[in-house]
This record gives structure tokens, sequence and C-alpha cells, in this order.
């Protein structure tokens, strides 16, 4: 018996080895094509494990020696989260020691990382710091074939840096195959980018790796469906009582969707006969804390279906193993951005053909699948191929912001991979102009324009930030921005207990509208409820939203004292008469986003004569005002909704925007 050894094969692992992912086998020539290319471009079906495997080689293989790293980007804070605790695993390390995860207001990493995953506009952010990116051996650009903003400008920019940085090693991977398209677009010089011939080759190569497929039968409705939630929450039910074992993969189009969808396939799988499979519905979307997101990934109990409610971003971004059935509602939450009302909306589209194919993709992953359309294959038919790129239809003005201050000054002439449209960038440039970040040569201003490019809230918030301490009202407005960058909403709804969460928000509201609830929920939380959860459980509040907003509210406050600003925190538990220099305040960021109640309750933003309604969730949902300022808008059943709703004087917005209005004489 002396020579029988225990081989690596009876070590348990916890996921499928990383030996029997397709990559494995791809493993040498992938190093070789890496260390003679600057650039590589990597088509892998989702799945092929080149998210979790490439760092690990590239680490393997010694390009972390003299203290650099490895950085992968991801489109979504949802990836770069799951995947980093998926690779320290692999990797056997705790999260935030060799690989760790930085998204925005989290910073997951330590001095011994060296497997780095990020969102891509983190990257962009680290640029304004350290403009060649010297701490990265390597970049690898993951999804890039989701064509986020973020991404398109790092493409960017990772194209100029190459220029100055040849030692640096950038790797682009994408699920589609628009491979030709990025090694052309790093193979040109700017001005070359109208011949598209000859310049391919020498800069780079790309590498197919193919992904475990088993198929998947595609099945359609045979007439269109009036109402894609409630039909797919009866697919569930069909999939449960018919079909053989394996768990469900729902894609909806946001958290209502799902937030609904989740309740309601409790309430109704409690009443299935007891001898019965039980059914675990759970939620995945961008707004869930870190914890609530990992939950997905855990083995269901014994004799139990998981069914997993999702927005897109279990599409590409992340694998979610056991999934052998896809219910497709066929949508999918698009920014929209239109430049005559100046309002940007989230608006339910159509997916594409590509998103759909990924979409049913997702049920050949560990058995053959199924995948049921919500939609006709007539319908299938006409959707287009590919979606619009976001830099095409959204507000660039965060961008051109970025951009200005890496010393990008002519952002027209920048290297995009497609340009954005003509009237977005003068829209983004009016607007801009009139927060005061850029002057009339469309230069940065200083400070105001470089600090409000360096805080890491959106251009209006920046803006109104910086000016809070002008009003008296810094503290107030460091918890406002806090709270509004939650992305999620710090209520709790617990199955039939409407009434006693509208009691409980009508406990904090103030008159004047939602910012200052925020507020009081805030100053009642950190001083009455002593940062506690009971406080939280008994006022129907989200503990872990509420942490977050205290530390997303710390590091707002180190920025601003990095800027020499200092914020006087004497305690001050009623918000009493600085509430209208709040609301002052509010209005220097926010006057583009001002609208005037109309007869009916709805209201009519001032700049597009848009109408808007205020969103249920908000205190002015049936409430009088006659001006507003708003935060965010979004777009459900055919209305524009409006949340974040705090009222305003008419006056106001000529006194602090008047080079944005004029009154008419």
């Amino acid at each position: 018996m002396a020579d029988f050894e225990l081989g690596s094969n009876f070590i348990p692992t916890l996921h499928k080895p990383s030996a029997l992912l397709p990559i494995a086998k791809h493993h040498d020539s992938l190093l070789y094509l890496i260390e003679k290319n600057p650039v590589t471009i990597v088509v892998g079906q989702t799945g092929s494990g080149k998210t979790t495997q490439i760092p690990q080689f590239l680490e393997h293989a010694g390009w972390c020696s003299d203290g650099k790293i490895i950085g992968v980007t991801q489109p979504r804070r949802v990836a770069a989260t799951t995947v980093a605790v998926r690779v320290a695993e692999e990797y056997g390390c705790e999260l935030g020691k060799e690989v760790g995860y930085s998204i925005r207001f989290e910073d997951v990493t330590s001095a011994a990382t060296r497997i780095k995953f990020l969102t891509d506009g983190l990257l962009i952010r680290e640029a304004l710091v350290d403009p060649l990116l010297s701490r990265y051996a390597v970049i690898m650009v993951d999804e890039a074939h989701e064509r986020s903003i973020s991404t398109d400008i790092l493409l960017g920019l990772l194209k100029k840096i190459r220029k100055r940085r040849p030692e640096l090693r950038i790797i682009i991977s994408s699920a589609t195959l628009q491979a030709e398209d990025y090694l052309r677009f790093f193979s040109q010089q700017p001005e070359n980018r109208e011949s598209r011939e000859g310049v391919t080759g020498s800069i780079g190569s790309i590498i197919s790796l193919e992904g475990r497929m088993y198929p998947v039968d595609v099945l359609y409705l045979e007439a269109p469906t009036e109402d894609y939630v409630e039909k797919a929450i009866s697919t569930v039910f069909d999939i449960h009582t018919h079909e053989a074992e394996g768990d469900v993969l729902v894609f909806l189009t946001g958290r209502e969707e799902i937030d609904k969808a989740v309740q309601v396939v409790a309430e109704r799988s409690a009443q299935l006969p007891p001898a019965s499979q039980a059914i675990l519905a759970l939620p995945l979307y961008a707004g869930l804390s870190t914890e609530q997101q990992m939950f997905v990934f855990d083995n269901p109990p014994e004799n139990t279906r998981k069914v997993i409610f999702s927005t897109n971003i279990a599409e590409a971004s992340v694998t979610i193993d056991g999934i052998v059935y896809v219910v497709d509602s066929g949508f999918v939450k698009l920014r929209a951005f239109d430049p005559q009302t100046g309002i940007e909306a989230l608006t339910a589209t159509p997916v594409s053909k590509a998103a759909a194919s990924q979409r049913a993709g997702r049920a050949g992953r560990t058995k053959p699948g199924k995948c049921f359309r919500l939609y006709t294959e007539r319908n299938f038919q006409t959707l287009p191929d590919a979606n619009i790129p976001e830099i095409q239809r959204s507000n660039l003005a965060p961008f051109v912001l970025q951009l200005k201050a890496l010393g990008i000054d002519n952002v027209v002439r920048f290297d995009y991979l497609t340009p954005p449209p003509a009237e977005l960038m003068i829209k983004a440039t009016e607007l801009l102009f009139s927060l005061g970040a850029l002057d009339e040569y469309a230069k940065l201003t200083k400070p105001l324009g470089t600090r409000m490019a360096e805080l890491a809230v959106e251009p209006m918030m920046a803006k109104t930030l910086l000016t809070a301490s002008s009003f008296g009202c810094l503290s107030e407005v460091l918890t406002i921005a806090a709270m509004t960058s939650l992305g999620g909403s710090i209520w709790v709804q617990r199955e039939g207990e409407k009434k006693q969460v509208e009691s409980a928000r009508r406990k904090f509201a103030a008159e004047e509208g939602d910012h200052l609830t925020l507020l009081n929920v805030y100053q009642t939380f950190v001083t009455k409820g002593k940062k506690e959860s009971r406080f939280c459980h008994e006022n129907h509040l989200n503990f872990k939203a509420m942490t977050r907003a205290i530390s997303i509210r710390a590091q707002l406050k180190r920025y601003l004292e990095r800027f020499g600003i200092s914020v006087d925190e004497s305690l001050r538990t009623s918000v009493g008469n600085r509430g209208e220099q709040i609301r002052r305040c509010l209005t220097t960021g926010y006057f583009a986003h001002a609208a005037r109640m109309q007869p009916d309750g709805s209201f009519r933003n001032v700049e597009g004569g848009m109408t808007l309604y205020a969103h249920p969730s908000s205190l002015m949902f049936n409430r009088k005002a006659d001006w507003v300022v708003f935060h965010e808008v979004m777009e459900t059943g055919g209305k524009i909704f409006i949340r974040d709703i705090t009222k305003i004087e008419k006056g106001w917005l000529v006194e602090y925007a008047s080079g944005y209005y004029q009154l008419k004489q």
C-alpha cells in the first residue's frame, strides 16, 4: 500500500475543478498569446471559465512580480463582487487579501492584493489619480460586448495609455463575435479609422474558447401575452408541476417587478400540496447588498427547487450553477436620454436577438435545458440583432466631466469605439456649463469642476454637495447625498404589511418632500435608533441599506475634507429652519430637473414640457406642490414617474440658474 497516494482528485471541491472548464486546455496558448501581443481578444461563451481562470493563469505565470497587479473590469457591481468571492475561494485566500474587489463606495482590497476585480467606471476614476494606470501589469476588460458607456470610454483610454506603456497587456473578453471590431479599433490610428484595411494583425490576436453547452429547447408562446410578469409566474408553476428537477432563472426588467414576483411565488407556493417539492424564490438585481446577492449561488435545501428572478445581470455577468430552465420575459430596462427634454429614463424595451440567445444559453450549462420565451416566434424575428450602445442613448454629462478631468479637453475628437451623437455631447456640455463645472471655453473650472469630477456622485449631486457649505447645511446635504446613492429603497415591505409601512413612513415625513424625509430617517436612525437593527425592524427600514448610508456618508465626507472643506457635525436633531436652506441648495444642483404641478396633479418639466407623475413611493404622491425638483426618472407601463421630489420656489430657479432659465417678461 505504500505506493498508494491520495491524489489531488480526492480533495473535495466546492465547485467544478477548474481543470474541467473548457478554458483549461487553452492554458498554454493563452499565456503565449498574452506574452507576445499587447492586445488579446478572448471570445468565449459565458461559462467557459474566462473570467475566473484567466486572472489566475496570469498570476501563476508571474505577471504580478514587481508588485504589479492584474485588474479585471466588469460592467456591473454585482459581477465584480460575486466573481471576486468565487476566485478568492478557488485561490484559497481570504477575500480582500490576494484577491479583492473594488466598487463605488466599497473597497475590499489590501496591500497584498494581486488580482483585483472592479467596475470599469472605477478604473476610469483610478486614472484621475494615476493617468497611466501604472500599478497594473494586465487589464482585462470583461463582458465588453455589453457596450456600457464606461466600457467604451475605458477602451478609448487604454488605447491612449498603450502608446505610453507598450509593456501593458490588454485582454478584452466578449461573448459575441465583435472581436474583429475590437482588434481593428486597437490597431488603427484615429486618423486611420476610415481605412479598414491593412493595419490589423500587428497588434493583437483573437482566441476562441468553446463553452460547455448542452442542447436547449426553445419554446415560444402561440399568442402574445398582455402581462409578462403574471405569465412568468404562471410559467414557473407550470415548470414546477410538469418538468423534471432543476432550478429556474426568470428574466424580468427591474426590482419592482422582481420583488412583486418573488412575493407572489412565495404566497402561491405555500398552497402547494404538502408532499410536493418546495419552491424557494430569490431576487437578483443591482440594488441588493453583496450578501443578498450571494444567496442565489447557495444550494437550495433538500427537496426544494430554486427560482431566481433576475434583471439582465444574470444574462452574461454571473453564472449560477444548477439552472436547467430559463423563462425570458423578452424585455430589458435600458437608459434612454431625450436631449429635447433633458430627461434620462429607464425604459422597458424588447431585448435584442443577441441577448435572447445569451439568456437561452443559461439553461444549457449543466445538462440539456429548456428556455420558455414569453413572446411569439414571429416577435423574435422582428427583434434587433443587438442593442444600441449605451453611449448613443445616455446622458453624457458625467462622462464628459470625467474625460475633461483626465486632461482630454477635446472630447469630440476622443477615440470612441462608436462616436456619440453630437446633440448628446452638446446637451452634456450645456448642463456642465450651467452647473459651473465648465467655463465658456468648455474648460474644467477650478476648483469647482475638478472637485465635481473627483466626487463619486453624479454631477448634479456633486454641485449640490459643493455649494452646501455656503448655505450652512453641509452636514444635512452630505446625509441626503448618501441616502440617494444607495440605489435601492430604504423601506422594507413584508407580506400584508402595506398599511404599517405607510404609517412608519408618515412618522418621518417632512412636508417639503422626499429629500428632507430621507434626512429625518437617517438622523433618527443614528441618534434615537442608536444605529441598531431593532430600530429598523420596528420602523420597516432596511438595516443593511441604513448602515451602508453611514459608510457612504463617511466616504463622501473624506472627499470633502481632502478638498479642505470641513463638515460641522454638531448633531442637530431637528431640521427646523434649515429646511429652506437645504431646498435652496438642492435647487442649485437639480435646477435642470425642475417641474411644475398641473391642475390634474401631474407635473410638467420646465425644459421639455414632458408630463411626469410622482412615483407612488414618493411623499409627493397625491400631494399639492407648485414647483418641485426631482432626483430620478423611471418609465413603467407607459407613464413616466419621478422619485425623490422636493418642493421649491419658482424664484430660486432664476436666482441659482440664471444661465439656464430666464423669466418671460
